[in-house]
């Protein structure tokens, strides 16, 4: 670990495009990592994930009418029928874009807001250091680098701790309280706790909103400013639910796996998939647990369920971690042709779970998007602007359920894998 990188950034983790980032000394440092590639529709890609966990604050440098957001997204087959831009590519970009060009989006440009002032300071801090968070910092960073070629400068932090810990995003919230930021966002751990703080800090004046996939809105009690993310995390788990009972033509035993307890998006997707199986009396659900949206543990729940459940004929995941989990344990069982599992998000091995059969569907939140809305909407918050004026309280990033058909031009999209 870098001897200038500050001490308490050693449990935080980030990731960038650039291998060199300034922290708050104005010191540089460069620490060791694995890249991973990222393959955009643009071409664009190499981003570099810590391998040494890290804290960081980047120099990337009048009020209107709220845009609308499109609907949320379903795709029943998994495809897209958007048409090509024309350009000439290989039957098998085509393909890869066909797919996935609306799944996420990256050819996402700054709207006609213009800010009114030429440097911004920001603090944004979620759940856990995840990758899941990484692919939302894409957004964020390529916000940040269009307002720098507008000669605005957006500086921020990017934080979360090594485990989920609403204890430690109060004390987190607590802290950046204490400091300048224009505007304070959270991705929320858990609403009754980090609520009564949120609150606190727009009572002392801070301008707080929430982002990613996890609000606590207004009538939760929280008296935050906005929200950027997932509105329909209860959508998404019946959505997933129902291919799954499709699937298994409405009968079976199911287990759950939920994520973090009080996690608002695992909370609601599992609400969603216990409301679904209670409508058909030839299905129930046998287990449900929470695996601390690690793979580890989601992987030893699952092969304790099938364990306990000869029979058990599905799972249904609710965060990025838990559909490779299960996956990796129906393999090992032996079970991959008896059990169904449907979960959430891009992972890359749980789309080659998908491409290779083992996993039935996916559902694919634009995270991309809400770190590039997240940044906008943190510049107009900032000026003063009110929801309803250039950005809704709440702007609706879509989810899509992809099937095996869609899993190749996916990975080829996300992460450039072509075998």
């Amino acid at each position: 670990m870098p001897e200038n990188m500050p001490a308490d950034s050693r449990e935080r983790g980030y990731s960038v495009e650039y291998c060199n980032m300034e922290v708050k000394d104005n010191k540089k440092w460069n620490a060791g990592r694995q890249k991973t590639e990222w393959k955009g529709l643009r071409g664009r890609a190499v981003i570099c994930l810590l391998a040494a966990v890290s804290g960081c604050v980047f120099g990337l440098g009048g009020c209107g009418k709220a845009e609308e957001k499109a609907p949320v997204s379903v795709s029943e087959d998994g495809k897209s029928t958007e048409e090509s831009n024309g350009s000439k590519v290989s039957e098998d970009e085509l393909l890869a874009d066909k797919d996935t060009k609306d799944v996420v989006n990256f050819d996402r440009r700054l709207d006609e807001y213009q800010p009114l002032k030429k440097e911004y300071n920001f603090y944004f801090t979620y759940k856990v250091i995840h990758p899941w968070w990484d692919a939302v910092a894409i957004g964020i960073e390529d916000a940040a680098k269009q307002y720098e070629e507008d000669g605005i400068i957006i500086n921020y932090e990017y934080l979360a701790p090594q485990d989920v810990s609403a204890q430690d995003q109060v004390r987190r919230l607590t802290e950046a309280g204490a400091e300048e930021f224009d505007v304070i966002g959270v991705d929320v751990a858990d609403v009754e706790m980090v609520t009564p703080i949120i609150n606190s800090l727009l009572e002392d004046g801070q301008k707080v909103m929430t982002f990613s996939s996890s609000d606590a809105a207004k009538e939760d009690g929280c008296n935050r400013i906005a929200y950027v993310g997932n509105t329909h995390n209860y959508e998404d788990g019946v959505d997933l639910t129902e291919a799954l009972c499709k699937k298994l033509g409405y009968q079976g035993k199911i287990a759950v796996l939920i994520g973090t307890e009080g996690a608002p998006c695992h909370e609601e997707r599992s609400e969603g998939a216990r409301d679904v199986i209670a409508k058909y009396p030839d299905m129930e659900i046998v287990e449900t647990a929470y695996d601390e949206d690690t793979v580890e543990k989601s992987y030893q729940l699952a092969k304790e369920f099938l364990a306990r459940h000869e029979d058990l004929a599905g799972f249904v995941c609710c965060n990025m971690s838990n559909p490779v989990g299960a996956a990796r344990a129906v393999i090992e069982a032996g079970r991959e042709n008896e059990v169904v599992i449907v979960g959430m998000d891009h992972d890359q091995e749980a789309l080659r779970y998908l491409r290779d059969g083992y996993i039935y569907a996916l559902g694919v939140q634009d995270c991309y998007s809400i770190g590039f809305d997240t940044v906008q909407t943190a510049v107009k918050i900032a000026d003063g602007c009110l929801p309803g004026e250039s950005y809704p309280e709440k702007t609706e990033e879509i989810t899509t359920i992809i099937y095996q058909e869609s899993a190749a031009a996916m990975l080829q999209t996300l992460y450039g894998v072509i075998d």
